[in-house]
C-alpha cells in the first residue's frame, strides 16, 4: 500500500494504480498481482496456457501444456534464455510454478525463490531455517517437489515437518503451523495442494516408525480443518477424535494383527495427492508399512489397510469415500504414492471417468474414480511378485513364495519400482501417458534376527542382488502408455536409472531430463529423440511450459541427489558434485552455461591401518544398516574419499561426538559403540569407490 497524506480519493488511488502500470524499470512480474490464484481460476487453468499455477498445472495433474510454438518443428532452435544458480549440491525434485510473470520453486533445505519468469531476475528468497539434524530423518535427501499457490500466498512443507504460508509479493512468512510431532522422524518433501480455501499436506518417515496422515489446513490462517489417518493406532488408546475414525473401526482396523503399533504402522502419504474438481472428491496415494516385512509387522496377516492403496476423501470433512489397495499386506516398499493424474477414457464403448497411476510395483492402474472399482491393470515392466491381476476382485494374485516366507524370492521390481515419484504426462489428443520406468529387482529374504530401532531405517528384510546375470539390469526407459489399450506404443532405452519426470505439450513433445542431466525433448508419436541439452547436473523434476508475452517457455530444475544410489552422471566420481540450477529454455535463446569445469576429487588413498577380518565383516553390516541410505553409491559424501576415514579420532568425532551435525551428519553414539564405529571404518577402508 502507498502512503500519503490528505484525503484518499479513488480518482488519486486510480492515478496511482495507472502510473504503476506504465512506470518504466519494473519488470512484468513486479507488474502483476502475485500469485492470485484461487478456486474459479484453477477450475479453468486448462484455457490458461500461459500459466502454470498448480503442481501438475491443473487439478488433473495431466501435465499438459496447449502451447504449441515449440513444437516438433522449431525445437531445433529451442536454447538457453537464463538459468538460475541455486546455493546447494543437494538434490533438486521440484516442479516450478508460474503465475502472471513471476515463478515461484521450492529447493532442497525447503527454501523458495520467486523468480521473474522472463528474466531470470530473482525476487526473493525464503529460507525456513532447517535444522541440519533433521536430515537424518529423510530416508531420501533434503529434497523437496513443490510449492502450492493461492490468494496471494505460496504454500511449503518444510524438511521438518512445518507448513508455512509465504507472502507472494514480499516473501516473509504470513503463518506456520507444525504439521507433526518433532520429536518423531516425519519429515515432509511433498508438494501440498490447495483446493476450495483449504491446503492438504502429507509426510513421510514410515521406515523409521511413524504412523501416516494427511491433513487439511485453512489457507488463510493455517487453523487445522480435518486430518485423516491412513492406519490404525493402538487400540487400547481408542479412537483419534479425526475424520478418518470411522474408515478405522469398520475398514481398516480388522485388516491389522499383533502389535504393529509398537512399528508406528507406516502408511505415509509423502507425495501424490490430487483434488478432482469435477467429482468433489480428493485422492490420496498411500506408501508403504514399518517394517516392511508383513510377515514381522502384522504376523503374515490381513490385508493392512490402507497401506498401497488410493484412498478417495470428502474434501470438505476428510471422511472416507472409497479405497483401492494395488498390494495388499506390502512387503516389497512397494507405495502408492506416485503421480496419480484424472482424464475421461473411452472404456468398452463409454465416457468414463479415471484415476490412472503407474506405481513402484511394475502395473499400470486406471481406476473408475466415481466407485474406486478397477477397470484394468497391466504391467509396464517385467515383474515377478504376481502372476496377474485380477480384474474381478482387483486383487493381484501372488506368485509362489512372493512373500519370501519360505526362502529368499527375487522380487522385481525392487524397492526402488519400476516408476518411482517422478511425474509423468498425458497427451489427451494423443490418449498416451509418458513416464520413466526403471529396471530393477532383488532378492528378499526373511532376517535371522530382527529388533525393530525407532527412528532407524526398518526393513526387516534382506536384500541382495541377483550375481547370475539373469536379472533386472537397473537401467530405465522412457515409455508411451495407451490406457485404454492396456500396452506399450513406444519405449526409448536410457543408459541413466534415476531419469527425471515429463512434460507432454501441443506441439506434439514430451520433455524429460535424465541422470546424467541431459535435458531431450522427444516426438510424442514416435519416440524420436529431436532435441537435447547438457544440463551438467542430473534432472529429476517435472518440466513445466509457460509463456510470457506470447513467448513460450520451457523451464526445469537440474541438482543431482534425492533417493536411488545408483542416481549417478557417468565419470562424476571424478569429481565434486556441482550446485543445482533452474533452466529456462524458448526459442532463440541466447544465455550459455559457465563451462563444465567442477573441482576434480582427490586420488583415492589406501588407508594404513590394520584390521582383522572379524571386524571389517562386523563393520559391513553395520554400515548397511545405518550408513548405506545416505552414503552408498555417493549420492552423499563418498566416505572412501573422507579425510577423516584416515584418522581413528577423527573418524569417531564424527560418528560418535558428532562434530559434523550443523552439516547434517548426526551423532551415532545411541546407535553404535566406539569399537562398532571403528569397525565401519575398516569396512569402508576396504571400498575400492
Amino acid at each position: 500500500m502507498i502512503g500519503y497524506q490528505g484525503v484518499r480519493t479513488r480518482a488519486f488511488m486510480a492515478a496511482v494504480a495507472l502510473l504503476l502500470l506504465i512506470q518504466p524499470g519494473l519488470s512484468f512480474a513486479e507488474r502483476q498481482s502475485s500469485a492470485a490464484v484461487d478456486q474459479a481460476r484453477m477450475a479453468a487453468a486448462n484455457s490458461d496456457s500461459a500459466n502454470w499455477m498448480g503442481h501438475g498445472r491443473t487439478f488433473d495433474e495431466q501435465r499438459f501444456s496447449p502451447l504449441k510454438d515449440i513444437n516438433r518443428n522449431t525445437v531445433g532452435s529451442l536454447s538457453l534464455a537464463w538459468y538460475v544458480d541455486l546455493d546447494t549440491w543437494r538434490g533438486q525434485e521440484a516442479t516450478p510454478l508460474v503465475i502472471d510473470g513471476t515463478m515461484y520453486v521450492s529447493t532442497a533445505w525447503s527454501k523458495v525463490y520467486a523468480v521473474d519468469a522472463a528474466s531470470g531476475k530473482v525476487l526473493w528468497i525464503f529460507d525456513p531455517q532447517v535444522d541440519p539434524q533433521k536430515a537424518f530423518d529423510a530416508c531420501c535427501d533434503v529434497v523437496n517437489r513443490g510449492v502450492a499457490a493461492w490468494k496471494g500466498k505460496i504454500y511449503i512443507g518444510t524438511i521438518d515437518g512445518r507448513l508455512i504460508a509465504i507472502d507472494a509479493a514480499t516473501g516473509k512468512q504470513v503463518w506456520s503451523v507444525v504439521t507433526a510431532d518433532p520429536e518423531q522422524p516425519y519429515t515432509i518433501t511433498g508438494a501440498p495442494r490447495v483446493f476450495k480455501d483449504k491446503i492438504v499436506i502429507g509426510n513421510g518417515g514410515a521406515e523409521y516408525g511413524v504412523r501416516g496422515y494427511v491433513t487439511a489446513y485453512n489457507t488463510e490462517t493455517g487453523e487445522k480443518v480435518w486430518r485423516f489417518y491412513t492406519v490404525p493406532g493402538d487400540p487400547a488408546k481408542g479412537p483419534d477424535g479425526e475424520a478418518s475414525d470411522a474408515a478405522m473401526e469398520k475398514i481398516a482396523g480388522k485388516s491389522w494383527h499383533g502389535e504393529w503399533w509398537k512399528y508406528g504402522g507406516g502408511g505415509t502419504v509423502w507425495d501424490s495427492i490430487v483434488y478432482d474438481e469435477e467429482l468433489d472428491q480428493l485422492y490420496i496415494g498411500v506408501g508403504n508399512g514399518t517394517p516392511w516385512n508383513y510377515q514381522i509387522r502384522s504376523e503374515g496377516k490381513g490385508d493392512n489397510l490402507f497401506l498401497c492403496s488410493i484412498v478417495a476423501l470428502d474434501p470438505d470433512t476428510g471422511e472416507y469415500i472409497w479405497h483401492y489397495q494395488a498390494v495388499p499386506g506390502d512387503s516389497y516398499d512397494y507405495t502408492s504414492t506416485q503421480p496419480m493424474m484424472l482424464a475421461t477414457l473411452p472404456i468398452d464403448g463409454k465416457r468414463q471417468k479415471v484415476l490412472m497411476q503407474a506405481p513402484k510395483n511394475g502395473f499400470f492402474y486406471v481406476i473408475d474414480r466415481v466407485t474406486g472399482k478397477l477397470i484394468s491393470a497391466n504391467n509396464y515392466v517385467p515383474q515377478t511378485w504376481a502372476k496377474h491381476i485380477d480384474t474381478a476382485t482387483g486383487k493381484p494374485v501372488f506368485a509362489d513364495n512372493a512373500r519370501y516366507k519360505d526362502g529368499p524370492a527375487y522380487i522385481s521390481p525392487s524397492s526402488e519400482g519400476g516408476h518411482n515419484w517422478m511425474p509423468m504426462s498425458f497427451d489427451p489428443d494423443l490418449q498416451l501417458v509418458f513416464f520413466p520406468s526403471m529396471s530393477t529387482g532383488l532378492y528378499y529374504a526373511q532376517p535371522e534376527n530382527y529388533d525393530y530401532e525407532p527412528g532407524q531405517w526398518n526393513m526387516a528384510a534382506e536384500l541382495a542382488p541377483r550375481t547370475d546375470g539373469k536379472g533386472a539390469t537397473f537401467t530405465g526407459a522412457l515409455l508411451a502408455w495407451d490406457p485404454v489399450a492396456q500396452k506399450q506404443v513406444w519405449r526409448v532405452p536410457q543408459t541413466g536409472f534415476w531419469n527425471g519426470g515429463t512434460l507432454a505439450t501441443a506441439g506434439g513433445l514430451v520433455f524429460q531430463g535424465d541422470s546424467n542431466g541431459i535435458f531431450r525433448a522427444f516426438a510424442s508419436q514416435t519416440g524420436q529423440q529431436l532435441w537435447s541439452f547438457d544440463g551438467q547436473s542430473g534432472i529429476q523434476g517435472g518440466p513445466i511450459s509457460y509463456a510470457i508475452n506470447g513467448e513460450q517457455y520451457i523451464a526445469v530444475l537440474a541438482g543431482k541427489g534425492g533417493s536411488g544410489p545408483l542416481f549417478n552422471r557417468e565419470g562424476q566420481n571424478d569429481h565434486y558434485p556441482i550446485n543445482g540450477r533452474i533452466l529456462v529454455f524458448k526459442l532463440g535463446g541466447t544465455a550459455k552455461l559457465p563451462a563444465f569445469d567442477p573441482v576434480p576429487r582427490l586420488d583415492i588413498e589406501p588407508v594404513t591401518d590394520t584390521f582383522s577380518k572379524e571386524q571389517i565383516q562386523s563393520g559391513a553390516g553395520s554400515y548397511y544398516r545405518y550408513c548405506f541410505i545416505c552414503h552408498g553409491g555417493d549420492v552423499l559424501p563418498n566416505l572412501r574419499r573422507s579425510p577423516f576415514l584416515f584418522d581413528a579420532e577423527a573418524w569417531r568425532s564424527v560418528v560418535i561426538d558428532g562434530a559434523l551435525t550443523p552439516k547434517g551428519m548426526v551423532s551415532f553414539k545411541e546407535q553404535l559403540s566406539p569399537g562398532e564405529a571403528e569397525a565401519i571404518r575398516a569396512y569402508v577402508s576396504t571400498l575400492e569407490q
